[in-house]
């Protein structure tokens, strides 16, 4: 996604200005719109379409939250970015599926940081409709938007989500083919889930290795696709 259409949601007009003086002077996209309530943010964005929705949590009428929950129904569902002064609602906010909450004030690095994520996950959300939603079988299925991971190890594919790991049927080709827009292939046996990519680092001898939000691993990228997966994350 070269420039990211952006919806800019807080009932009070000042927060709306300065998100739009920070995401035109970092040139992080295009506003196309802004709105002051629930209500007005889901007219918005079945009119305008926009790729990610910046969105107040307190807001007059439906809140933040209740809103978040209906735009991810839409057929064209943004990716959404909650920004609030109250940092008590993060956990429903991510129930909600946002791929960010950020604290009033904003700083412009963490604003940037957080486009850029949903810049990624936006046109995964949208494959995602149409797609399967879990992995597994039995009583081990996982959900697809709750995978770091893939990786292959000798006959098997590993599904790593916080805590567990889930061996799937499936091969690592197919699954990347199915879910090209969410993982992307950093090493030969492994798929990352790009919404979840922390870090990128290089080490002295020019190694590159991911970490990833919610476990506790350091993921080999290898030289080979080191490029491709820099270029994928604008690095």
């Amino acid at each position: 996604m070269d420039s990211p259409r952006i919806l800019i949601v807080d009932d009070e007009p000042p927060a709306r200005a300065r998100l739009r003086a920070l995401i035109d002077a970092g040139g992080l996209g295009s506003v196309i719109g802004e709105a002051a309530d629930g209500i007005q943010t889901l007219e918005l964005a079945a009119e305008l379409h926009p790729d990610i929705v910046l969105l107040d949590v307190r807001m007059p009428g439906m809140n933040g939250l209740e809103a978040a929950r209906r735009l991810a129904e839409m057929p064209r569902a943004p990716a959404v970015v909650f920004i609030t002064a109250y940092d008590q609602h993060a956990l429903a906010a991510f129930d909600a599926r946002a791929v960010d909450y950020l604290l009033k004030p904003v700083r412009a690095a963490r604003l940037r940081n957080a486009l850029e994520r949903a810049a990624i996950l936006a046109p995964a959300q949208l494959k995602a409709l149409s797609g399967r939603t879990h992995l597994g079988s039995g009583q081990h299925l996982v959900p697809v938007d709750e995978i770091r991971a893939l990786r292959a190890e000798h006959k098997y594919v590993t599904a790593i989500v916080p805590g567990a790991e889930v061996i799937l049927e499936d091969t690592l080709g197919a699954l990347e083919e199915e879910f090209e827009a969410r993982f992307l292939r950093v090493h030969r046996n492994t798929l990352v889930a790009v919404p979840f990519i922390r870090e990128l680092q290089r080490d002295d001898v020019g190694h590159w290795a991911l970490t990833l939000e919610g476990v506790d691993l350091r993921i080999e990228v290898s030289r080979r696709l080191a490029p491709t997966v820099r270029a994928r994350l604008g690095r």
